[in-house]
């Protein structure tokens, strides 16, 4: 449901994505990890068409992000690492001018809203303003809209970032009932939640893909933790590609 082909991003001198390329299929949920400024939420931004690369391509559910953007926006829903929401609304105000510019309607937007406000347990501030919210609900709400239609393919990057262990284990819980049906990509720093909901993991950094494998088997590969793996994958000095790794 989500090819990447050679995908690279540059900023002035800084090389954010170098030649990334992999496959995401449904029923997969794809842990994307890697220390900070690896690439991670510029590939994400890429795939959300949010970005251009600078070359190379992607395609979600068939439609290329270079040619075909609008198709793909529709095909997935994405929770970006700053939630771009407007503080003056209320949460039911934010959830429907979403369902506005999804062009749900009717009978329709009750459906998606009777689903995903239970779902990600925002019933409670409903009707309070966006800017009241804790940074948690105001991740939750995030996590609505990119839920709000009912996506075939989902781009979250750090979806439990700022909730509570309560919370962390529901959006998980969410998550793993989901992922039968769809086609997600996480990006995380809590290893842990790795091992909780993805069936795969890609480990990059410097913008390079270092690891295409899943957690078990990184794990018995290098017989040690997930937590180890990771330092020892990401701070080696040479950047190894994903066969040699």
């Amino acid at each position: 449901m989500i090819e990447v082909k050679e995908l690279r991003r540059r900023f002035g001198p800084v090389v954010a994505v170098d030649g990334i390329s992999f496959n995401v299929e449904k029923g997969e949920v794809l842990g994307l990890l890697g220390p900070n400024g690896a690439g991670k939420t510029t590939a994400m931004r890429i795939l959300a068409c949010f970005l251009k690369p600078d070359s190379g391509t992607a395609s979600v559910c068939g439609h290329d992000i270079l040619t075909d953007p609008t198709a793909v926006k529709r095909s997935l829903g994405y929770l970006a690492e700053n939630v771009p929401a407007y503080s003056e609304m209320t949460v039911g105000g934010f959830l429907n001018f979403v369902c506005d510019a999804r062009e749900i309607r009717g009978r329709a937007r009750k459906q998606a809203l009777d689903r995903v406000v239970p779902a990600c347990s925002i019933e409670s501030v409903y009707h309070q303003t966006i800017d009241t919210l804790s940074k948690g609900y105001k991740r939750r709400v995030g996590l609505a809209q990119a839920l709000i239609h009912d996506p075939k393919v989902l781009i979250l990057d750090e979806p439990t970032d700022g909730l509570d262990p309560n919370q962390k284990h529901d959006v998980r819980k969410l998550i793993n009932k989901m992922a039968k049906d769809k086609c997600i990509i996480i990006s995380t720093h809590i290893l842990e939640e790795v091992e909780a909901v993805c069936t795969r993991t890609i480990i990059i950094a410097k913008g390079r893909v270092l690891v295409d494998s899943t957690p078990k088997d990184l794990k018995e590969k290098h017989q040690c933790s997930l937590n180890s793996v990771f330092r020892k994958i990401t701070t080696t000095k040479t950047v190894k590609s994903a066969k040699s790794a």
